[in-house]
This record gives structure tokens, sequence and C-alpha cells, in this order.
């Protein structure tokens, strides 16, 4: 189904070698849960992951809790017949609590049952990189990481991670089992991982896949003042503080700042905006949630785009 060769990059030490852009399945999940996107079509999703496939993207990131299910249910689906599928990530410890709100467990069992449930939603007989999602409880993450290290001895999951972890709860479970693979949310409006946690996990030689490195459409260039006032009721960003004011006209001036050096290479503000994720030597892959077909093509542009250190003092401005 491949029919274009994008640059592939190791995944820390896994082994894994991974294109720059990844496939991202949050938005796919619908609106009917606490961050939800707005209504979905599953036949567009389903096209749309098929088209990013296609033009060479080679992984997936995924979770249980996008949609509580609906959205692994989906990637699942476009997996099916498949001649050469690409590696599939997902993550867990985010459950459905009442009124489709999200609660947290790290306990064994909990995690079990739901690699159980994500293996048969996907249809895959191992997940390639499974992940704890968000370190909370923060007492439990001990109990929780040596559920996973207990999944991949099984055979059920290939390597294991988490996402937003901090530099302290790296450490603390890396004394259970090597931490393989780390996914924070970075871009250029949320720099704190540069910091602390972006030189830790290069040092330790941890592979990193960033998540919202638009700023969750905030630098896609698509984004104004009237479109976030049509956003749908069910689109969680609709009450995100980065989308309202103060912050709003900041992030707007930065897209505008996107948008010049964009021009110089023929690309898209969100492009740029990927490729200046990926400039940080400890990122190697960004995770881009593709809802469209037509929204893969201009996006993929940013795997090969290098910026020069002109278009990011250009692109940064008061950034910092």
């Amino acid at each position: 189904m491949q029919e274009t060769a994008l640059q592939t990059i190791r995944l820390g030490d896994t082994g894994l070698e991974i294109t720059r852009i990844g496939f991202g399945a949050w938005a796919i999940g619908g609106g009917d849960w606490e961050f939800g996107w707005g209504s979905q079509d599953d036949e567009q999703s389903i096209a749309t992951i098929h088209h990013a496939l296609e033009h060479g993207i080679n992984w997936i990131d995924t979770a249980a809790a996008y949609g509580f299910g609906r959205s692994e249910q989906i990637v699942g689906r476009a997996l099916e017949g498949l001649v050469e599928r690409p590696y599939v990530f997902t993550k867990c410890s985010l459950l459905e609590g009442p009124e489709r709100k999200v609660v947290h467990s790290l306990k064994r069992d909990s995690i079990l049952r739901e690699a159980e449930a994500s293996l048969a939603r996907l249809g895959v007989d191992a997940i390639d990189l499974y992940q704890i999602h968000w370190p909370i409880p923060v007492l439990d993450i001990e109990e929780g990481w040596a559920a996973l290290a207990e999944l991949k001895q099984q055979g059920l999951v290939r390597h294991i991670g988490v996402s937003n972890f901090d530099v302290e709860q790296l450490r603390r479970i890396g004394q259970i089992a090597p931490v393989e693979t780390l996914q924070p949310q970075y871009s250029l409006i949320e720099r704190d991982v540069e910091q602390e946690i972006l030189p830790f996990v290069e040092r330790e030689r941890i592979g990193v896949i960033v998540y919202s490195p638009m700023g969750s459409g905030m630098l896609t260039g698509s984004m104004t003042r009237e479109r976030i006032e049509r956003l749908a009721d069910d689109d969680w960003r609709k009450h995100d503080e980065r989308f309202g004011e103060p912050q709003l006209s900041r992030n707007l001036e930065l897209v505008e700042r996107l948008e010049h050096v964009a021009e110089r290479y023929d690309t898209t503000a969100g492009a740029v905006a990927v490729a200046w994720t990926l400039r940080n030597p400890a990122v190697d892959g960004a995770i881009v949630g593709f809802r469209r077909p037509d929204q893969v093509d201009p996006i993929l542009t940013a795997a090969t785009l290098e910026l020069t250190d002109q278009d990011v003092a250009e692109i940064e401005g008061s950034t910092r």
C-alpha cells in the first residue's frame, strides 16, 4: 500500500524505525466524551488513515481513552486487510467514568484488562508501543509501570513507554524496567519540556514522540477568531485557555510569523510549526492529528523541512 518513502529515524533504543511524522488518532475518537473534538465521520477517518499510509507514514498513535474505545476501533477497521501494517502505538490508564468523564487507574488488574480490550479493538496480536497516558494517581506509577513490564514479558506489547511524565517520575519507574519512550506535549506555545525533560531523555537515550506540535490546531494557519467561535460545544478546545484571551492574541501573532516563514518554503504554517519541534535533537517524531485526507499532504513537508537559525529567530520572536 505504501507509495511514498519518507525518511525514518530510530525511536530511542527501541529498534523501531519511524517516520518523522506519525498519524495522531485523538480527534477521530469523536466528540462524545470529555476531551472530544466534535462529531467525526468514521468513514472519512478511515480514508484519512489510508491516505496517510499511502503517502509513507508508518505509525499511528491512539489511546483507549479517545472516545473510550472508538478511536482504537476506527484504527482497527483501517488496518483490516492491509498487507503491510504500520506500527500501532496506544495508551492506557484513562477509563470511562460517569457522564463520559475521564477517571484514572494505574492498578495492575485494570491495566491488564485495558490491554486485552485494546488488542481486541485494534485487531493486532501485539501492540508495538504501549504507554501510560498520565502519571495519575502519582502514588501508583510504580504499580502501573510494573504491569506494562509484565505485558512486555508476555509478548502482548513489544515496547513500553509513558506520556506526560516528569524527570523525577521517569527516574522512579526506571528502577523497575527501562523506560523506552516518552510522549510529551511540545510546541511553540508549550515549551516547558525544554528545561529539564528533553535534555534528560536525550541523555538517557529515551525515544521521544511529541504530541500537539501544532498546538491542537492553533498553529495550523487556519484557526481564526471566527472559527473558534464556531467550534462545536463538544469540541474541548472551545473552553481551552489557549483559544481565548489573553493567549489568543499572542498565539495568532505567532501564526503570522509562521506564515511569513512558510511563504519562503512554499509550505504551510502548520508544517513549519511541526518542523520546529523536529529540530530539537531529543525529538524523534511528531504526532499530527489528521481528520481529512487533504490535511495530510501539506504537513508531510515538515518531515524534511530544515529551518535555518534565521527562520527560528523570526518564528520565536517573543515566544520565549
